[in-house]
């Protein structure tokens, strides 16, 4: 069965509304991490006012959507997969993984942390977890791929409602903290199978990042049936309610008072429960966001000479923008309010990385870093 793909437009075979999803979504990166300067510092929690605590659940809850958007527009393009899987392999590690590792190790030159280099991402590299995760759903591209070339919408869309359920599982254990209190035998409460000699419970294979694979495939197949007019409105709205619950969770679980207040990197890691890529709220808005790009039809002059360069190497200013990010928000957090501070942060990167990102991608043997 074939399925042909909507919204193309002949650019060189390329998608205009993904290269547009790909662009802004690095921007969304962008802004989360130049959040997470004034919450976050090397000691863990660090809150230094309430206004703080607003702009940044204000603006962080509206781009937590960025990295599922990467992997959608992965599914979008690839899945099921359209080549022999040792070619598909080939390319992905070609493209994915070897800038990925050289990027590590540019990391680990400056800021240290080569002995954890041959079992995870380095310390000061900490966005760079996207690469050994994206690694890991294309592994389960061929595998699922004869399913997919035949599954119907409604199987289909059974399977996306129960990946949808295992978005709730963060609220379900802090729901069972609040009733029974931490399980004395783990540091987090077990679900349905889980316990301290078992990570894998019931639902282990049906939830993560494997559900943004199964959205890829759907809104390729069957976006377009729903028409622009009941897209936006179904975009807007999901939006608003991922949002909403995002951001209100987040924030209304902030410490406000005294100011300044600093506390273990624990907590900061169970704030962000409402954040996680995985959750329901950033869920919602994660498939808001993408049915919204979908709509983008603009292949004009901007488009040509300023997206479609952008989204090309936007990879490779994924895996630089830290080394311009913090030094960039250090020295504007001292010259600006904190909105300011991190929208003016965001976009600097963002235009900085693309710009040196283009500039190694005109040399040879280097382009393939991104």
């Amino acid at each position: 069965m074939t399925h042909p793909t909507p919204f193309t437009h002949t650019m060189e075979n390329r998608i205009t509304f993904l290269d547009w999803t790909r662009c802004i979504a690095c921007l969304m990166v962008m802004l989360v991490h130049a959040c997470e300067y004034y919450y976050l510092n090397d000691d863990g929690f660090h809150l230094a006012t309430a206004d703080d605590a607003f702009w940044v659940s204000a603006i962080d809850s509206a781009c937590r959507a960025s990295v599922p958007l990467f992997v959608i527009t992965s599914s979008y393009l690839l899945f099921p997969l359209s080549r022999p899987t040792c070619d598909f392999f080939r390319r992905r590690l070609t493209r994915v993984l070897l800038p990925g590792v050289v990027w590590m190790c540019v990391y680990c030159a400056a800021f240290g942390g080569w002995e954890r280099l041959p079992f995870n991402f380095p310390d000061a590299g900490g966005h760079l977890w996207f690469v050994p995760m994206i690694i890991g759903v294309y592994l389960l591209m061929p595998l699922l791929s004869p399913w997919a070339e035949k599954v119907s919408k409604r199987e289909l869309q059974w399977w996306i409602a129960l990946w949808f359920l295992t978005t709730t599982f963060p609220f379900v254990r802090k729901l069972w903290e609040v009733l029974f209190g931490a399980p004395s035998f783990g540091a987090i409460p077990y679900l349905w199978g889980e316990c301290p000699w078992n990570d894998y419970g019931t639902f282990y294979y049906v939830s993560g990042f494997f559900g943004y694979l199964l959205l890829g495939l759907w809104f390729r197949r069957y976006l377009t049936s729903l028409g622009r007019p009941a897209t936006l409105v179904i975009a807007v709205t999901l939006l608003i309610i991922g949002y909403l619950t995002s951001a209100l969770v987040f924030y209304l679980r902030m410490p406000l008072s005294p100011s300044p207040i600093t506390l273990p990197y624990a907590f900061a890691v169970d704030l962000e429960m409402s954040w996680m890529f995985c959750s329901t709220g950033v869920a919602f808005t994660v498939i808001g966001w993408f049915m919204l790009f979908s709509l983008i039809r603009n292949d004009g002059r901007l488009y040509r000479h300023v997206i479609c360069p952008a989204a090309k190497v936007s990879y490779g200013t994924y895996l630089m923008h830290m080394l311009i990010l913090t030094p960039v928000v250090n020295i504007l957090a001292r010259h600006f309010p904190t909105p300011a501070a991190i929208v003016l942060t965001a976009a600097l990167t963002f235009i900085s990385a693309t710009l040196v990102s283009a500039a190694i991608s005109k040399i040879p043997y280097l382009s393939r870093l991104v």
